[in-house]
């Protein structure tokens, strides 16, 4: 009696096991997901959450993503600004001044930007050289969380939060090391 009772409870514990192991959602599989969406538009609403402020800086506008590479931030309000990383060139455009720089001359910034976009790209090992990864969650609701590796960029970022659903990216939270932070909500625009 005590025998079948014990089988039974092996059984039941080994099926909760192997479905718990079944419904795991790997980092593996996230970036396999975002990979393959190799272009996309997003609205988006931002908030920057500046110490010296009493109230956060709001600004909204549109995103656009072509892998591997290409990443647009359009700021539509409260003022036009816009943002164009092309490669390893960043070009920045407000008030009909536009400047240019490489990113490998500012590593910190560099670290922070290729947070998005590697996320985007769904490409891993560009993300591991920059950040240790940690996922939690499910394929419908997940949660990834980025930990500068490098001294450099931990000195501007301390933590970058992106949760998402399925393949698509719908929140991104960065907290800067001086406590400052931004929480930004994206909205998939869909393809005409």
């Amino acid at each position: 009696m005590i025998r079948p009772a014990l089988r039974l409870l092996a059984a039941v514990l080994l099926g909760f096991s192997l479905s718990a192991q079944a419904a795991q959602f790997t980092v593996s599989q996230l970036m396999a997901a975002l990979a393959n969406n190799k272009h996309g538009a997003a609205s988006f609403t931002e908030k920057k959450f500046i110490s010296i402020l009493d109230q956060p800086v709001e600004s909204s506008g549109e995103l656009l993503f072509i892998a591997p590479a290409r990443l647009e931030k359009r700021t539509l309000k409260p003022k036009a600004e816009t943002l164009v990383l092309d490669g390893e060139v960043l070009s920045i455009e407000r008030r009909r001044q536009k400047h240019v720089l490489q990113l490998k001359d500012y590593p910190e910034v560099a670290g922070m930007i290729e947070s998005m976009r590697a996320t985007l790209a769904g490409d891993r090992k560009a993300l591991e050289r920059i950040y240790h990864l940690a996922l939690q969650g499910n394929r419908e609701r997940w949660t990834l969380v980025l930990i500068p590796l490098d001294a450099k960029v931990g000195g501007v970022v301390a933590r970058i939060r992106i949760e998402g659903t399925q393949d698509e990216v719908r929140t991104v939270e960065i907290l800067q090391a001086d406590g400052d932070r931004s929480l930004m909500n994206i909205q998939k625009i869909a393809a005409p």
